[in-house]
């Protein structure tokens, strides 16, 4: 089963096209998100790291980052949003892991990314891609197992004026 990992940023996001079965990646890249809007329209496993607050200050870039995985929501049909901390927990055991000790986690379990004449099944992630192998990893693992966490799947409702003046009240 093919699962499309996103590590969402303010202008471009490391997307990685994982095959849970051959346990390879298909493709890796960084995609600006009015060219990945097309991309997953429609598509199933789905999956981009949310995003979460430890309670620092954040900047402006953090807000954008926001933004943009809104936009991907709307235009996706179904997308899970993975928060980092069940991913690091996942793959290393530990909430604290960073990212060196991911990408490690990564190549220990599906093998070294090799090289142009001899790629190996990691070949060509780069940057924010392994971030967003991580996500395809953990969506798929997870449903292979039918194990802990599922992810929450978004969808979008209607919310009208009524319902809206209700909630004031209560």
């Amino acid at each position: 089963m093919i699962y499309i990992g996103i590590d969402p940023g303010p202008e471009d996001h490391g997307v990685v096209w994982y095959d849970s079965s051959e346990k390879r990646v298909i493709r890796s890249d960084n995609i600006i998100t009015s060219n990945l809007i097309p991309m997953i329209y429609g598509c199933e496993n789905v999956c981009c790291e949310w995003i979460e607050s430890y309670g620092l200050k954040v900047g402006r870039s953090v807000f954008e980052t926001c933004l943009e995985v809104g936009r991907l929501v709307d235009s996706a049909n179904e997308i899970r949003l993975i928060p980092r901390r069940l991913i690091k927990l996942h793959l290393c055991g530990t909430m604290r892991a960073k990212d060196p000790n991911v990408r490690q986690a990564l190549l220990d379990k599906i093998g070294p990314a090799g090289t142009k004449k001899n790629p190996g099944p990691l070949y060509g992630v780069s940057g924010h891609g392994w971030s967003a192998l991580a996500v395809a990893v953990y969506a798929a693992e997870c449903a292979e197992s039918d194990q802990e966490h599922k992810p929450r799947k978004i969808t979008i409702t209607e919310v009208n004026d009524a319902s809206i003046s209700a909630q004031k009240h209560i």
